[in-house]
């Protein structure tokens, strides 16, 4: 596989810019094509099959660039597992970001108390309590769903009052469990962490999936022997939504720091609604 095919990542919205943005640093010489669903987000409170359907069309759409891997950068996406995109679209590679994130998770917490906050579907899967149990059968797993953050962060509120309080309201019952380690189960969630922070303090630790995606995907992409060691400069990421108002551009542009940004409104030939 040629080592200059681009790297892909795809969300329900502009949440997977977290992991977009981490790769972007991580591995400057590859190319990143993203897609966010911003016609149809939020996923997660939708039902299994229509998450499943949504992804399918975003494959489809991604593998029109040739990928050498593509990245699910969304907790309802991952949540369902990737055996069925691996099915539907064998010789892929996928990486999800459940994984990374409960590996790091159980490096972290020092007490076994680990809390995790996520979308609706992200919660009731358990799996990240499946995969933390598994791995080590002590550890207690709190998990809490929190289906007003992500339409705060995709609207740009992300250190607002409003936003403390809502975030208060959600995490104080895993506070009480004296959780150490809390796993933010929704790669929108980053966007938020300065409010999270000053809600839940300085001694519990924030797992950020796009940290531990970005590790994976370079771990990954290192023993298939595909990194880019390429000598030009930074390639400029392309980023393709499905519904792009202006003030979701300035959002974008604010978030990666720069407007040396290529944003496209683009359509997976799916329904707004399946």
């Amino acid at each position: 596989m040629n080592k200059e095919l681009p790297i892909a990542i795809f969300d329900s919205g502009i949440g997977g810019l977290t992991v977009a943005k981490r790769l972007y640093r991580l591995l400057p010489k590859e190319k990143i094509i993203y897609f966010g669903d911003t016609a149809r987000v939020p996923y997660g409170t939708k039902s299994a099959e229509t998450i499943k359907q949504y992804a399918i069309q975003i494959t489809r759409f991604l593998i029109r660039f040739n990928p050498k891997i593509i990245v699910i950068a969304c907790h309802s996406v991952s949540s369902l597992g990737t055996s069925f995109l691996k099915r539907r679209f064998p010789g892929i590679t996928f990486i999800d970001v459940i994984n990374p994130s409960a590996l790091q998770a159980l490096k972290t917490t020092r007490n076994k108390q680990i809390g995790v906050i996520g979308p609706p579907a992200t919660i009731s899967s358990k799996r990240y309590e499946s995969i933390i149990k598994r791995i080590d059968s002590q550890v207690h797993v709190y998990q809490k769903a929190c289906p007003l953050l992500v339409p705060l962060a995709e609207e740009g509120w992300f250190d607002t009052d409003v936003t403390k309080n809502i975030i208060s309201y959600y995490v104080d019952d895993l506070l009480e469990k004296q959780i150490d380690t809390l796993i933010l189960g929704c790669t929108h969630y980053p966007l938020l962490e300065k409010a999270i922070r000053a809600v839940v303090g300085p001694s519990v630790f924030l797992v950020d999936a796009s940290e531990a995606t970005g590790i994976k995907v370079k771990k990954v992409l290192q023993q298939q022997d595909l990194l880019n060691k390429g000598k030009l400069k930074k390639h400029v990421p392309v980023l393709f939504f499905s519904d792009l108002p202006d003030y979701r551009k300035k959002i974008m542009s604010r978030f990666w720091n720069t407007q040396a940004l290529l944003i496209k409104k683009a359509s997976t030939g799916g329904k707004k609604n399946v």
